[in-house]
């Protein structure tokens, strides 16, 4: 305990940057209430300004929260939200990022992986996130391929990379933690070919089957596969069109994440590459959806241009 005491402690400080005059609010949802009040005991350090907010569990992805809560996180300097499903791709979290808030989301975290994915050389991350965020930025065209028989082609032409490195020191920054990968949105009706994820998926967790996704004008058009498959065709159905569309491809940089069957620290792992369906205006995009769920997929080799950014799993740069 007084090990994580300290990790927690090291967050608020580093991380965050807080300052004694700051409002701080951490808001939680009842199955993380326990995890929360640690990390409320640890605020008091820093803060004068700190409150506690406890909710019913979320029980479905980007289920954007009450009224009443929302112009609560509104109103704060800094915002740490500790849920069983993520926020991160809510009106409400782009509205308070808008206004200024410093923002961090730990959405389905344990104490297992606080002490091992928060304690890694973070200007290691830092700097691999940029770089890589920098190579998608001056990309023009991707390739991403694995074993299992992903074959996915799209453009990144005039799009931004967007590096997570952990760190919210500036009004309106908004990161995940654990933090560490490089992202981007490929050009919209872009992305052709094969997409299987055989790592990871939101409420099914690790995959035992392959789901095999057909993609076409940057939409998953088909989805085949094992028992599995009917699970995410279930989760996909009620978001329309729009949830089956391809916004994101991100790469993992935190070396002490592992995979664990939670998407936050999957999308995280050293040379682990994910792809993202759904919502993008949460971070720029166009793509206004009800969701926005990450597949996780083993062994990727990911080529932009001509440069090798994974190959098999393993960073290349």
């Amino acid at each position: 305990m007084d090990r994580l005491k300290h990790v927690i402690r090291s967050v608020l400080k580093d991380r965050l940057k807080i300052r004694r005059g700051e409002t701080v609010v951490i808001l939680a949802d009842t199955r993380f209430s326990k995890l929360a009040n640690h990390f409320y005991e640890e605020t008091k350090l820093f803060s004068r300004n700190h409150f506690l907010l406890i909710i019913p569990e979320i029980t479905r992805y980007c289920c954007e929260p009450p009224k009443a809560v929302t112009s609560f996180m509104t109103k704060t300097d800094i915002l740490i939200m500790l849920t069983s499903r993520s926020l991160s791709h809510t009106n409400a979290r782009s509205r308070t990022s808008q206004r200024g808030t410093r923002i961090v989301t730990l959405a389905g975290i344990t104490e297992e992986t606080i002490l091992r994915t928060f304690t890694v050389d973070y200007k290691y991350l830092a700097a691999k996130s940029r770089k890589i965020a920098d190579i998608l930025t001056i990309g023009r065209s991707a390739h991403l391929t694995t074993p299992a028989g992903t074959d996915l082609t799209f453009s990144l032409l005039r799009m931004r990379g967007y590096a997570d490195t952990g760190t919210v020191h500036e009004p309106g920054q908004f990161t995940n933690l654990p933090a560490g990968e490089a992202c981007i949105t490929p050009v919209h009706g872009t992305a052709e070919g094969i997409l299987v994820i055989d790592g990871s998926f939101p409420e099914i967790g690790k995959i035992n089957t392959p789901i095999r996704m057909s993609v076409k004008k940057g939409r998953v058009i088909r989805i085949t596969g094992g028992d599995e498959t009917v699970q995410v065709r279930a989760l996909l159905r009620g978001f329309g069109k729009s949830g089956k569309k391809i916004t994101e491809v991100g790469v993992g940089t935190n070396p002490g994440a592992k995979l664990t069957g939670c998407i936050l620290e999957d999308t995280k792992v050293l040379g682990m590459v994910h792809v993202g369906l759904g919502n993008d205006v949460s971070f720029g995009g166009k793509v206004s959806a009800g969701c926005h769920l990450d597949g996780v997929l083993l062994n990727s080799t990911l080529v932009i241009d001509t440069k090798t950014v994974v190959e098999n799993g393993i960073l290349q740069v």
